[in-house]
């Protein structure tokens, strides 16, 4: 089965937590705190792989976590870093953010590329040490792991994009100039995947040719198959526009294509202007006033036009030293550049802002910024606790409460953990 795009969850690793240790040696005494560090967690890195050539394997695994870095130990040695997940992909996907469509890389050569980072380690309770707190018994938990929504998009890496109307014999010359195998029959659709062939010139020369399969009228609005593969188009190069000259299922050659062409700008205006030349199969099937007659209307649009049967071969190799000369002369296959983050205001990072709700006679405090504070505080031990008052009252939570009309003894909810207010 041909996917080529999907949505899937990324959940990087969380930071190992900092340890909270002390240095003990015979003949010591009081050797000190000496808990690690932990180690980050895993990036998420995607990789391209050209042995894979869809999407489908992401409809059936859609999320994907990278593990925790592990925690800091004793004698001040710090957690492993957690291995990077690597998650392979086809050549040629895009990574978009979900929510917002902004690109956040081009798969399309095979370095790897870190789309989600794992979270720093928290520190140990070295860090926490001063001339007047000397035992501290807490340390930091990690930080999370970046996670996100993404959603893949796959547009084939040719150079050559053939388009035309189903049956007009796009996937017969792909089979015929290359060693690509496409099912081929006398009908509508017989090819519902794209397919990619390479075209050997000789001496060293080739280029990569995609049958697009799929395009009548209406394909930009979803009509038939079209819309789920012109999305493939968009890096070609220059494009072929395969038309059947002799009508032989009964159309017009002409308004053929006219409608293949304004497809391709309701699409993507781009298209319209991408180099293109014409190939007029079937011409065993029209006589020679007929195939001038095209000529010329080609012609006189600006197009190069040449006359071929596809099916034996006639006359394709001066399209394709055409198709050569012509990709000698254009600029390499597009490459979409990683579009920026939003931007990250400062106060974003000392946003420690504070939500007071009074419930049932209860104060309750809400803040983003709390909950990892508290993971850190041992509550059973003085100074722990105590430095995480200094927390409270530094970040403004306890003039939060006054200002909600706190009175003493009433009761604080802070998360899962609730005291008496005591001026």
């Amino acid at each position: 089965m041909f996917v080529d795009i999907a949505k899937i969850y990324l959940k990087a690793g969380d930071g190992g937590d900092g340890a909270v240790a002390f240095h003990r040696e015979k003949y010591v005494a009081a050797g000190g705190p000496d808990g690690g560090d932990g180690g980050r967690g895993g990036n998420i890195v995607f990789q391209a792989d050209t042995n894979i050539s869809t999407l489908a394997d992401f409809r059936y695994k859609r999320k994907y976590a990278a593990k925790k870095g592990e925690n800091g130990r004793g004698n001040r040695q710090r957690g492993k870093n957690a291995e990077d997940l690597i998650v392979k992909v086809p050549l040629g996907t895009l990574v978009k953010d979900a929510e917002s469509g902004r690109i956040i890389a081009d798969i399309s050569t095979d370095e790897p590329v870190i789309i989600a980072k794992g979270g720093k380690g928290g520190w140990g309770n070295p860090h926490f040490a001063t001339p007047i707190r000397q035992v501290p018994r807490f340390a930091k938990p990690g930080l999370p792991g970046e996670e996100m929504e993404v959603t893949l998009e796959l547009k084939l890496l040719a150079d050559v994009g053939l388009v035309g109307f189903p049956n007009v014999g796009k996937s017969t010359l792909v089979s015929v100039v290359s060693e690509a195998k496409p099912e081929i029959a006398n009908y509508h659709f017989t090819t519902i995947t794209p397919v990619l062939g390479v075209v050997s010139m000789g001496e060293g020369s080739s280029f990569v040719m995609a049958d697009i399969p799929g395009l009548i009228e209406g394909a930009w609005q979803g009509v038939g198959l079209g819309h789920q593969f012109l999305r493939h188009v968009e890096r070609c190069r220059m494009l072929v526009h395969i038309v059947d000259i002799s009508g032989s299922d009964g159309r017009d050659p002409y308004e053929d294509f006219k409608i293949i062409n304004k497809e391709l700008e309701k699409f993507n205006p781009e298209l319209a202007k991408r180099p293109m030349i014409v190939a007029g199969n079937k011409c065993d099937m029209c006589t020679d006033e007929q195939i001038d007659e095209y000529r010329k209307y080609i012609e006189d649009m600006g197009y190069d036009f040449f006359p071929i049967m596809a099916a034996i071969r006639y006359d394709v190799d001066p399209l394709l030293k055409k198709i050569q000369e012509m990709l000698s002369k254009l600029p390499p296959i597009e490459r979409y550049e990683a579009e920026p983050a939003p931007v990250v205001k400062a106060e974003d990072f000392t946003d420690h802002s504070v939500k007071i709700n009074k419930v049932d006679g209860i104060y309750t405090v809400e803040a983003k910024w709390l909950y990892n504070v508290m993971r850190s505080i041992n509550f059973d031990d003085y100074e722990s606790f105590n430095y995480f008052q200094n927390v409270l009252t530094k970040n403004g939570v306890f003039d939060a409460l006054r200002e909600a009309g706190i009175n003493e003894g009433d009761t604080v909810s802070l998360y899962d953990i609730e005291f008496d207010y005591v001026e």
